[in-house]
């Protein structure tokens, strides 16, 4: 038995050499290949590495080149040679409209003449969906205020403005309501007849909506295209210590002493408010009437108006699209402009004048104290011939 195992012992050995040589042949090659496949992937990365960096240069190298091109471009169209067309291309930029303003003021006339003077002051801007994604107002409700930067669309100097700049005739100075009257410099106003005629304001944000922002506080008479709207920021954008100049702080110049209503006057509303009710900015007739306190607690004519307010017949015509769009009627017969005569003086009861709010005209009178009597509310001109049933 013993003979036995001993024989087997050298066979036993061979096996275990073998199986020992094996493993360690295997092992070799594992090992070989394993580096070989590292090396094969850091070779990889090492190209795409490269292939990444050549790109991102060759893109700023395309940048720098069009930034290059347009930068000989403006300077070739500065030249003296350059014709009239070349010059317009340099002078226009691509700015269109991206939203547009549907306000509780109907015109001009009534519109305040800053922000946030009158708080019931609604409007909502609807934007344009093909030129800027819903997405981009995410995030805007978080503020309670934004800047808005509009156009004047309703000057009547636009055409020429922009056609024939010569011919604008712009003015550089302005009469300001708060000087009575006294000119200065367009720039040291808010003036909306400007070179450029573009406005900035600011709006209380109150909700929004899919592509609608809802504001309120707004001086923007309705159709008012706007360029950009951005967030009110209180860090940066109320400065301390600011100063004005005194003229500006006189707001007591433009105050009415005092506002009442007619005993006609909440029949007349309630009728209307049955005609624009479903698309009133406004949910009940109390808070309308609201909007036409605030409103008038401010003296909205003009220097002009306020001076003389006969002369306004020479130039309105309600409803007509005049170049003047502050509405007066008088019971002064115009006939009396015609043959040279001046009219004396015109009482409380001479002149009413007109407020579109919403499209409903709100008539009234002032007095030389500055009393508004607050007459009744019709229809205005584009409600008149409106059905209650589709509105």
């Amino acid at each position: 038995m013993r003979a036995d195992i001993n024989s087997l012992w050298p066979t036993l050995f061979i096996t275990l050499a073998l199986a020992s040589s094996s493993a360690a042949i295997s092992f070799y090659w594992w090992s070989r290949k394993s580096k070989s496949n590292s090396n094969g992937y850091e070779g990889r990365i090492q190209e795409l590495e490269a292939a990444l960096k050549a790109a991102v240069e060759n893109c700023s190298a395309e940048r720098q080149g069009r930034i290059r091109a347009q930068r000989a471009l403006r300077e070739a169209l500065n030249q003296p040679h350059c014709g009239e067309a070349e010059s317009k291309l340099l002078k226009a930029y691509p700015m269109a409209q991206i939203g547009v303003v549907k306000s509780c003021f109907s015109t001009r006339n009534g519109t305040p003449r800053q922000p946030l003077l009158v708080p019931l002051a609604r409007a909502s801007l609807i934007f344009d969906l093909t030129r800027v994604p819903q997405a981009s107002l995410e995030g805007l409700e978080g503020y309670s205020h934004c800047w808005l930067i509009y156009v004047f669309h309703l000057n009547t100097n636009l055409d020429k403005l922009w056609k024939k700049p010569s011919q604008s005739k712009f003015k550089a100075k302005v009469r300001v309501p708060r000087l009575k009257g006294e000119k200065i410099g367009v720039f040291a106003t808010r003036s909306p007849h400007r070179p450029c005629p573009i406005g900035l304001t600011v709006a209380k944000v109150e909700a929004v909506h899919g592509r609608t922002v809802l504001l309120s506080g707004v001086d923007l008479v309705d159709g008012t295209p706007i360029l950009d709207i951005k967030p009110y920021l209180p860090y940066c954008d109320s400065i301390q210590g600011a100063t004005v100049p005194d003229w500006v702080k006189m707001d007591d110049i433009l105050a009415v002493a005092s506002i009442s209503f007619s005993e006609d006057f909440s029949s007349s509303l309630a009728d209307c408010w049955a005609m624009v009710e479903k698309k009133s900015l406004y949910f009940s007739p109390d808070e309308f009437l609201g909007l036409i306190k605030q409103v008038l607690s401010w003296d909205i004519r003009s220097v002009a108006q306020r001076s003389h307010p006969h002369n306004a017949l020479r130039k309105t015509d309600y409803c007509s699209g005049e170049e003047d769009d502050t509405v007066v009627r008088s019971s002064v017969r115009e006939e009396d402009f015609e043959h040279g005569h001046e009219p004396q003086s015109l009482s409380f009861h001479d002149v009413i004048y007109h407020l579109v709010l919403e499209g409903l005209d709100v008539s009234y009178r002032i007095d030389s104290i500055g009393n508004v009597l607050v007459e009744k509310v019709s229809l205005g001109c584009g409600m008149q011939n409106v059905d209650k049933n589709i509105l």
